[in-house]
């Protein structure tokens, strides 16, 4: 078993959090019709995503725009982007946590359905939506939850209490995703320790170190029983990202990756989503490409193909952002 002690710091360096891959200023590209509602069918664009090898999922309605998410494979069908594309209309008119608490029983009330599920999460309020990707051969991502998290959530301190979204490709079944209720002590962990005002000071868990992706801490002991969040599972962070801790100025862009307690038993962690956490500020601003590495983990839950980036990419075509995972590796 892995045991974890109270000691262990959130700062420990040695690895790089985002590694910087890339920048290009991004020219308006020629783009055809912009037909974007159907699962599992091109478009006649001529840009980004590529036309002929693309395949969009369902619509959702976020904000005063929309949200969509795409696979691309290769003519030769290799996996060659999972992603999102936002409307930058959709980063305005976006509800507050007021509205979403207040949202009653005829608004918000549907994570699968085109408009979202308002959900406490992370102690805050969420805007979430569950939405399947088109199917790509040889790789585990299922389907995109995408939140928005109008004050931000809990975590790193309070690092990331601003607005932001919450972009997770995951790699396990909306049912099981959808079956997680939280803040909770993870599945997989047991408590063998507690101070004097019990909170944990030591943990004995089956989440093995070479598990965890090269530069990645998990939450510290002492919140052990709020680790395993609703509708996402753990979240393991970049030791060296620069808004940790408590410092939510600094936060811009993070890539969190995260663990499921699965198997027979519910015990078994894996590693089942990735996520980029973006604040709605960075998205607003952001103009180019840019893209990071994704780090790696010793031990993969899978013998497919993995993401080895992910990339931010203006869309002034479409006047819209996408938020990828790329650079597909054979496991």
């Amino acid at each position: 078993m892995v045991r974890e002690r109270s000691h262990q710091s959130g700062q420990q360096k040695g690895f790089a959090r985002r590694t910087f891959l890339r920048a290009a200023a991004v020219a308006g590209t020629a783009v055809g019709g912009v037909g974007l509602g159907s699962a599992a069918q091109s478009d006649d664009r001529k840009g980004f995503p590529p036309n002929g090898t693309t395949a969009y999922g369902a619509e959702i309605e976020l904000g005063n725009g929309s949200a969509r998410p795409f696979t691309t494979e290769t003519p030769s069908g290799k996996p060659k982007y999972h992603g999102v594309e936002i409307d930058r209309a959709a980063l305005d008119g976006l509800p507050g946590a007021d509205e979403l608490e207040n949202s009653g029983e005829e608004e918000y009330t549907d994570k699968y359905s085109s408009t979202g599920e308002a959900l406490e999460v992370h102690y805050k309020w969420s805007l979430t939506f569950f939405v399947e990707f088109p199917d790509a051969a040889n790789t585990p991502f299922t389907f995109l939850g995408l939140n928005w998290n109008p004050n931000g959530h809990a975590g790193g301190g309070g690092a990331w209490e601003v607005p932001h979204f919450d972009i997770h490709f995951h790699m396990l079944e909306m049912e099981t995703i959808d079956a997680i209720e939280g803040p909770a002590l993870p599945p997989y962990d047991t408590i063998t320790g507690r101070n004097d005002d019990g909170s944990p000071t030591e943990i004995e868990s089956e989440l093995a170190a070479e598990q965890l992706p090269a530069g990645y801490g998990r939450p510290p002991p002492p919140e052990a029983e709020e680790r395993y969040i609703t509708d996402m599972g753990e979240h393991a962070a970049p030791r060296d990202a620069p808004e940790l801790p408590a410092n939510p100025e600094a936060f811009t862009n993070t890539l969190i990756q995260g663990f499921v307690g699965t198997g027979c038993s519910g015990m078994d962690p894996e590693l089942a989503f990735i996520e980029p956490m973006t604040t709605r500020e960075f998205l607003g601003e952001f103009r180019g490409t840019e893209s990071y590495e994704v780090a790696q983990p010793a031990v993969y839950p899978h013998d497919q193909y993995h993401p080895t980036e992910y990339s931010v990419r203006d869309l002034p075509a479409e006047d819209a952002i996408a938020v990828t995972i790329q650079a597909f590796e054979e496991i």
